[in-house]
């Protein structure tokens, strides 16, 4: 009988530590599939995205470096409800089809454990829901996030806290979990432990 496939779906807020947890899953053998990534290679310089982003959008949105101008495209989108659906248009079908093409590539590789690390999960509704067969939750409270960001970036609380209303809410993404790790008041090999628990479950 051949081993079956799993196709997971790891996602969080922002600062809860999903990066933590892929490098975790990947050491143990998962194939990690970043649609964050993805959808940066599709509007950096020469990305996918950038020939259809230029006849929408207009020279002004690209930076000298030919790549999309991301602040430029957020205050559009700001300004212009109907620009975020027409940007959507233009990148989701692609980093669809270059997810495809990698868990693909994962899977002839060998892989049997295919993580997709989708920060807006839970947002996407059935998009993603209905291409995995089990939704990991990163967890932790909305001030340790905002503490993590802080540190990390350089933002205010503010800055952060705007990030955050844009994000689906705590309780949305925890209704959507199929697991829950909690990353709060951890060290990295309480986490850690907390990843090898659940991944025996998936073969890893």
């Amino acid at each position: 009988m051949t081993q079956r496939t799993w196709r997971i779906g790891l996602t969080g807020g922002i600062g809860s530590g999903k990066s933590t947890v892929a490098g975790f899953l990947a050491r143990r053998g998962a194939a990690i599939i970043d649609a964050d990534a993805i959808s940066r290679s599709l509007t950096a310089p020469g990305g996918r995205a950038m020939a259809d982003i230029a006849h929408t959008f207009g020279k002004a949105l690209l930076s000298p470096d030919g790549a999309m101008d991301r602040q430029a495209m957020r205050e559009r989108i700001f300004r212009d409800s109907q620009a975020k659906r027409q940007l959507e248009q233009i990148v989701h079908p692609l980093v669809s089809q270059i997810t495809a093409e990698q868990a693909q590539a994962a899977m002839q590789n060998g892989h049997r454990v295919l993580v997709f690390d989708v920060p807006l999960l839970v947002e996407s509704g059935e998009r993603w829901r209905k291409q995995v067969d089990r939704v990991i939750v990163v967890d932790c409270d909305t001030e340790t996030q905002t503490q993590r960001v802080m540190a990390r970036s350089g933002l205010v609380s503010a800055e952060v806290a705007r990030i955050m209303a844009q994000q689906a809410s705590r309780s949305q993404r925890l209704a959507c979990a199929d697991a829950i790790l909690v990353n709060q008041g951890l060290s990295f090999d309480d986490l850690d432990a907390q990843v090898a628990q659940l991944a025996a479950d998936f073969g890893l």
